[in-house]
């Protein structure tokens, strides 16, 4: 039995706001069983806001899961609290989940301003399903990875769906390298703290202009030239 905290609004997962409850409401509408309900958001969630990692990662509001939706764009923390508070709001409890992976096809931005293609504090969301706890990783949306060439990450609600080590080429993609734990709501004094030591002048920058997925398809692009060149 999950403990009530994973069905409760938190902070950053405010499931208990009107647009978070509706947007859950709705895209579990016509659903045929709980599951099909809960895999009905999940895809809401992956597809329908946009996978965008130049924000401001020292704004409050870029992790919670309201203001992510009102902006219809985030990054996998933001994401993934939009999920837990998404299920948490159709009665499904919810936590959140860390690790830190390595992008090994990160963009040349981001490495630029990262120094660094370990991603530390990456989340995802667990779901209380059937009795056990599975993972969901709703970040990277179809049309992101349909463009630059990425396995979409789906969920059957039965077993976890994490990141593919290879992309669609072959070419090696995420790998986990530590467990962060779960929690039942965003640990930001925790993350702040760990990304001002990993990333300075990421955090320095206070968020990157540009088009991200214009970038990545470009860069993907370059990247498939060079190989066939």
């Amino acid at each position: 039995m999950a403990s009530t905290e994973f069905l409760a609004p938190a902070r950053f997962i405010d499931s208990d706001v009107p647009d978070v409850a509706a947007f859950a409401r709705d895209a579990a509408t016509g659903a045929r069983d709980p599951l099909d309900r809960v895999l009905r958001v999940f895809y809401a969630v992956r597809d329908g806001i946009r996978y965008d990692p130049y924000i401001d990662l020292a704004d409050p509001a870029n992790f919670r899961a309201s203001a992510v939706l009102a902006a219809g764009r985030g990054f996998c923390i933001g994401k993934a609290a939009l999920l837990a508070g998404c299920a948490r709001a159709i009665g499904v409890p919810a936590r959140l989940g860390y690790a830190d992976v390595r992008n090994h096809l990160t963009s040349e931005r981001m490495y630029l301003y990262m120094k660094s293609d370990v991603f530390v504090w990456h989340s995802y969301t667990e779901l209380h399903l059937d009795g056990r706890w599975v993972k969901a990783t709703p970040s990277f949306d179809k049309a992101l990875c349909e463009k630059v060439g990425l396995k979409t990450l789906d969920f059957d609600g039965k077993t976890d769906s994490l990141f593919h080590p290879f992309d669609r080429a072959g070419r090696r993609h995420m790998e986990y390298l530590a467990d962060r734990g779960t929690f039942a709501d965003v640990p930001f004094e925790t993350i702040q703290a760990e990304f001002r030591a990993a990333y300075p002048g990421l955090m320095a920058s206070r968020g990157l202009s540009g088009d991200f997925q214009a970038e990545a398809i470009a860069g993907d692009q370059e990247t498939s030239e060079t190989a066939n060149g």
